[in-house]
């Protein structure tokens, strides 16, 4: 099949929704995994067939799901990650006299040669690598081995490491995200870490200069430009040139700079979006008016998108994972809302059409352009 294959994690379930390369008309298949929690699904750049999900349950633990054929069938896989004790704690013995216990996965992120190197980003913030599709899990521990971990703390949605960015021309560079302690950057395959959150200011930490603690909601890149980021911080949208050594704020003309995704085009590294809502407690769009905001400058000047998605009486929300681009020319841009509705453009944002209208709560969504 030549077109775009969209996946949806959801509260209840994951979902795939399939289209031509024109984007117009659209099959859901689903829910697998019905009734589970499935925090991220995506899928391989290497091999268009190999997808993960995450799959969490608060009385069963953590699961990670995999499938070789495009989600047509899955098996179970990552027997570290089922609990071991208490239901819904996940115990990893790493050494130490006490198991140390994660929530969930909150993001998988696949190699980008290998279909079968996997890593995962959990709740309590830690970083995991499989190199066997999943079977078994190694931590990669001197990221919760660094001297700052007793300064991180949690979000409002827990201490979680929700990106992972791996930087396709530098093999031994990735860069992730965690909530509430920052971005961090490794430049030998995640062996060591620096903090990389100079410029970021955030109200409730005195030192203004503090190296960690901040709460970022996602960062985003364009393969070719890996050294510009783009972020979606708790209040602030934020970009940096080079690789996350310096930030600088870039919210310009929004009507509001909180909140959770931000996704960069496919063809153009200075063209990103990103959907504002209102508060750190009002999580809704400003005006009950659902708009994404597109800057084709890089930041600063930014234009309201809102043919074909509802502008009055809107209350939902778009989480972090739940926005995504693919590669066709035009780019499409998609996200999901926790209202349960899928929404697409296939023509950079400049109109939208509701591609799935009644799933549970979306949490994630990623795409794969297919050829």
């Amino acid at each position: 099949m030549k077109g775009v294959r969209v996946l949806v994690g959801t509260k209840k379930g994951a979902f795939i929704l399939t289209a031509s390369k024109k984007r117009q008309s659209w099959k859901i298949d689903g829910p697998h995994f019905a009734g589970w929690e499935i925090y991220h699904m995506t899928g391989s750049p290497a091999d268009p067939n190999r997808l993960y999900a995450s799959q969490t349950s608060s009385w069963f633990g953590q699961v990670i799901q995999r499938s070789s054929d495009g989600g047509k069938t899955w098996e179970t896989v990552g027997n570290e990650f089922k609990y071991k004790g208490e239901p819904g704690q996940h115990q990893w013995y790493d050494g130490s006299l006490r198991p140390w216990e994660f929530k969930r996965v909150w993001h998988l992120e696949p190699s980008l040669d290998d279909p079968d190197e996997v890593y995962a980003g959990v709740e309590d913030a830690a970083l995991f690598r499989t190199k066997n599709g999943g079977k078994s899990w190694d931590e990669l521990p001197g990221l919760r081995g660094h001297g700052s971990g007793p300064q991180w703390a949690p979000g409002a949605g827990g201490m979680c490491l929700h990106t992972i960015l791996l930087d396709p021309s530098r093999p031994e560079r990735m860069t992730i995200a965690i909530s509430a302690a920052g971005v961090f950057r490794s430049e030998d395959r995640g062996k060591t870490w620096q903090p990389s959150n100079k410029g970021l200011v955030s109200l409730y930490i005195p030192d203004p200069k503090a190296e960690v603690g901040h709460c970022v909601h996602r960062i985003a890149s364009h393969p070719d430009r890996p050294d510009v980021l783009f972020m979606q911080k708790h209040w602030d949208v934020m970009r940096s040139d080079d690789a996350g050594a310096n930030w600088y704020e870039i919210s310009g003309n929004l009507p509001t700079d909180f909140g959770f995704p931000i996704a960069v085009h496919a063809h153009d590294p200075e063209t990103i979006y990103v959907v504002p809502i209102k508060s750190d407690s009002e999580h809704y769009p400003p005006d009950g008016k659902l708009r994404v905001y597109r800057s084709r400058s890089g930041g600063n000047e930014w234009k309201a998108l809102t043919k074909g998605l509802p502008q009055k009486n809107c209350y939902v929300n778009v989480l972090r994972d739940a926005m995504s681009v693919d590669r066709h020319d035009p780019c499409g841009i998609y996200f999901g809302t926790t209202g349960g509705q899928v929404y697409a453009s296939n023509d950079e944002g400049n109109s939208w059409q509701t591609i799935a209208g009644h799933l549970p709560a979306v949490l994630s969504v990623e795409v794969q352009t297919l050829s």
